[in-house]
């Protein structure tokens, strides 16, 4: 177990709080803002807490390292008052992998969507999962292709609409926290925006695991993909979250909810397996002998 899942533990167990309430302002650059995302976008719930997650875990912004590819979802490093990397479509992770290895002292956050993540990104994410190398990966679902023009994703319900399925989706979307688990990421969880008090704990928890952990966030996209498919205004479709954990759940005006279907939330997975970086240093001594391999 890390040191840093130790120190959470022992807060937790002494009931102990931060020297200082979190400010979310505290850890954004200012100079940015207003910042791009539409009204109502979850994404910004999502930013929100995985700032305050990493206030918890009184995590110092110059030790942390967030990375991001392109969409809606790639645009947030910028505004985390940290160590940023904007890269590539379909490559943060490979970065954030390169990043980790050559500073394996940083908390490298990757902040991802499902087209980045799933398409273009999908080997990526597999094989980062299997090597189980020390990283946090946070992928915000919006079951569409936002900033891009609003083509469907690989998460995108059936029967949606989108500017690729004029007539309605017809190909069954990715289980991406079932596609991680396969991989062999030692950590997965999900939650939805609605919940962001339960997905700050889960990104802490994330965070705080010693390997290669995986978050799928449950956002909303209401301009481009919510007024395409009728699901309401930003209220509605935050609320219609709630029928994709408990689908009796009848708290929305909205007749279709924005995901059909039985979602589980919080921890899914949680696995001990050897750390990549960790096991590759401990082989490279065993090898080559510790005056060979620098610290």
């Amino acid at each position: 177990m890390s040191k840093l899942a130790l120190n959470l533990k022992s807060l937790q167990k002494a009931g102990e709080k931060s020297d200082h309430k979190f400010e979310i302002r505290d850890y954004l650059r200012l100079d940015l803002f207003p910042h791009f995302l539409c009204p109502g976008c979850g994404h910004g719930i999502a930013l929100r807490a995985l700032l305050w997650a990493i206030h918890d875990l009184d995590i110092e912004l110059d030790q942390l390292a967030v990375v991001s590819g392109i969409g809606c979802s790639g645009r947030l490093s910028a505004y985390i008052d940290a160590n940023t990397f904007h890269t590539t479509h379909g490559r943060p992770i490979a970065f954030a992998t390169g990043l980790k290895l050559a500073r394996p002292d940083l908390h490298v956050v990757v902040i991802t969507g499902d087209g980045d993540c799933l398409a273009i990104g999908g080997n990526h994410l597999i094989h980062a999962a299997r090597r189980n190398l020390d990283i946090t990966c946070i992928m915000l679902n919006n079951e569409v292709y936002g900033m891009t023009g609003g083509q469907v994703s690989p998460t995108t319900s059936l029967d949606r609409y989108t500017t690729t399925t004029p007539l309605g989706n017809q190909e069954p979307g990715f289980d991406a926290c079932a596609l991680a688990k396969g991989a062999g990421a030692t950590f997965v969880g999900r939650e939805v925006t609605l919940q962001t008090t339960a997905l700050k704990n889960l990104m802490q928890e994330g965070l705080s695991h010693d390997g290669f952990s995986f978050i799928e966030v449950i956002s909303d996209c209401t301009e481009i993909y919510g007024r395409k498919n009728e699901l309401g205004s930003s209220p509605e479709m935050v609320l219609s979250q709630k029928r994709s954990i408990l689908p009796k759940f009848d708290g929305t005006a909205v007749d279709k909810p924005f995901r059909a279907g039985n979602w589980d939330t919080g921890v899914l997975v949680r696995e001990d397996r050897p750390e990549y970086y960790k096991a590759y240093r401990k082989h490279c001594h065993k090898v080559l002998g510790t005056a060979a391999v620098k610290k």
